[in-house]
């Protein structure tokens, strides 16, 4: 064993294994906890809020587009309109102000998620 085969070894080990892909593992597991709520909610299967590219078609869905949009966030600068976009009429179906899901549902989607989910608020398709 070389030198170099132990440094690769530790390196590979430490990155799966680090702080960081802790803490990003329980992000994910709360994000997906939220959207599971969020998607009950709007009538689909919670269980799609697990698979990560799947889980943003479902959101595209309940803003009301169809499914073929999601392409669009695989465009720089478009996926960024299209993110606030689809964060806007995710909050419109659910009640929710342009300002309310801009600031909740794009820039602090975390939060804003937990609250649709866990909340009061109802899911009506927007036209």
């Amino acid at each position: 064993m070389t030198l170099a085969n132990t440094v690769t070894d530790t390196a590979d080990l430490t990155s799966l294994w680090g702080p960081t892909s802790i803490v990003g593992l329980i992000w994910y597991v709360l994000v997906v906890v939220a959207l599971w709520k969020v998607f009950s909610k709007a009538g689909y299967p919670g269980i799609l809020a697990i698979i990560p590219i799947v889980n943003v078609v479902i959101l595209v869905k309940i803003a009301g587009y169809s499914a073929w949009l999601t392409l669009l966030y695989l465009i720089p600068i478009v996926n960024l309109v299209f993110s606030i976009i689809v964060a806007v009429r995710v909050g419109k179906g659910f009640g929710k102000g342009g300002a309310w899901s801009f600031f909740l549902l794009w820039l602090f989607a975390f939060i804003g998620y937990f609250i649709l989910g866990f909340g009061k608020a109802t899911y009506t398709k927007p036209a």
